[in-house]
């Protein structure tokens, strides 16, 4: 009852509250009704805590990177660079939402993009209907793009750490899988909006895109600077500011071999990117203070709290005594039973608790460590490619739909949903094989 009544609530978000309210009320009623003691709570803390802050850790260095103008240089350079070309900019777009989340992470991938392609559409005077293409290929690839490493999403870093699961080989098993179904994805949504993606479009060049920006009255966006500060972008800082991110990103990789945590990497590129701009621009960490989402690790706790509660409850081992052997009789089984299952959870109840629910019940199966591996491999291809299929689906396409309605911009469930059939269940069922083939192959 408590775990529906939180996901109702974390959907609906009635009066806009967070996501993280009816978490921690859910977390509380749970623990103080005995169904996950003290000891569940402390054992959570250490799975959750270097999950949650290696998130937020990314969160930060994207939001340095935002108010230095490296996002809002990408926007205006992927309306040059379309060149005119309308199915250009479609896969300039797809290229950029995809690079977001791989150097970030989803969530923070949609929050930054999504205004800004809105608003390089809204320059190149392009109508709603013509806007849907970018819109949606942008949202799916940006959620998607969380598949291919473990660091891009909070759900798949939990849940690396209870399968006993390490980064490198969590990379080396899931990105080649991952990136067939994202590119499946890319161009199965081109085949079908072809006819509505605009073959040629606005030419814009760097100074029209100021101007178009500078002189659009009463109104905010990423993209609006003063003209002055637009032409003397400090590029001492922009490179300086790739490069550390670039360095943090693979130091996840380099550093994990030797047993050290994401999260600390993670701590330092942060630091590092706030004192940097502080001293060259001369802007403090306040805005990082008031722009970044704290409750993340009140959220990422709490949720676990009630999938603990979920498993104390018999549900896991429901799971486990439903689909248990199946998944344990081969390879296989394993990747296709659990991504079948997760792709259901998550469009049922979200992808957040589903891919922890998925973790927990997978080890009480009794697994092999390779099939127990795989397994966790095909439950993230569903959590984060099959769970696309519906809005609520993950809290990255909720947000997403939120701030199309912000901007006046109609998207309808059923809308969205007569797109996603097509797309979704055939880059699902691709990612599955190719998961089941290259794994096969290289790992058995």
């Amino acid at each position: 009852m408590v775990f529906v009544a939180v996901t109702v609530l974390i959907i609906w978000r009635p009066f806009g509250i967070n996501e993280s309210i009816p978490t921690s009320i859910g977390a509380l009623i749970l623990i103080s009704l005995g169904i996950v003691s003290l000891s569940d709570v402390y054992h959570i803390g250490t799975i959750v805590s270097g999950a949650s802050i290696t998130i937020l850790s990314t969160i930060v260095m994207s939001i340095v990177m935002e108010s230095i103008g490296i996002f809002r240089w990408a926007a205006v350079n992927l309306a040059i660079r379309a060149k005119g070309s309308g199915r250009a900019l479609f896969w300039y777009i797809n290229i950029l939402c995809f690079l977001m989340t791989m150097f970030f992470n989803n969530d923070g991938s949609i929050l930054i993009t999504t205004p800004i392609i809105i608003q390089t559409l809204t320059i190149l005077n392009l109508k709603t209907r013509q806007k849907i293409p970018y819109l949606i290929s942008g949202a799916l690839v940006a959620t998607g793009a969380s598949a291919p490493i473990g660091v891009s999403n909070l759900a798949n870093l939990i849940a690396l750490k209870t399968v006993g699961l390490d980064l490198n080989t969590y990379t080396a098993m899931m990105f080649v899988p991952a990136m067939i179904g994202i590119i499946t994805i890319s161009y199965l949504l081109f085949v079908y909006f072809k006819r509505e993606i605009p073959v040629r479009i606005m030419v814009l060049h760097p100074k029209s895109i100021i101007d178009l920006v500078h002189n659009e009255p009463g109104t905010y966006h990423p993209l609006k600077v003063n003209p002055s500060e637009a032409r003397s972008i400090d590029w001492g800082l922009f490179r300086i500011c790739v490069f550390i991110v670039i360095l943090i990103r693979c130091s996840f990789f380099l550093l994990t071999p030797l047993g050290i945590p994401t999260e600390w990497p993670a701590i330092v590129g942060a630091i590092l990117l706030i004192a940097i701009r502080w001293k060259r621009k001369g802007m403090g960490p306040k805005d990082i203070l008031l722009k970044t989402p704290w409750h993340i690790l009140i959220f990422a706790f709490s949720i676990y709290v009630i999938i603990y509660g979920l498993h104390n409850s018999g549900l896991t081992q429901f799971i486990v005594g439903w689909i248990g052997e199946t998944v344990a009789k081969n390879h296989f089984n394993a990747i296709f039973g659990m991504g079948i299952l997760l792709t259901v959870m998550s469009n049922l109840c979200n992808n957040l608790p589903s891919v922890m629910i998925g973790s927990l019940s997978l080890q009480s199966m009794g697994l092999d460590t390779f099939t127990l591996h795989t397994a966790y491999l095909g439950n993230v291809i569903g959590a984060d490619i099959g769970s696309l299929l519906l809005p609520m689906g993950t809290l990255a396409s909720l947000i997403w739909m939120h701030i199309l309605k912000r901007h006046n911009i109609n998207l309808t469930w059923a809308k969205y949903i007569k797109v996603t059939i097509l797309v979704v269940p055939i880059a699902l069922f691709l990612s599955l094989l190719s998961l089941y083939v290259w794994t096969a192959w290289l790992f058995k």
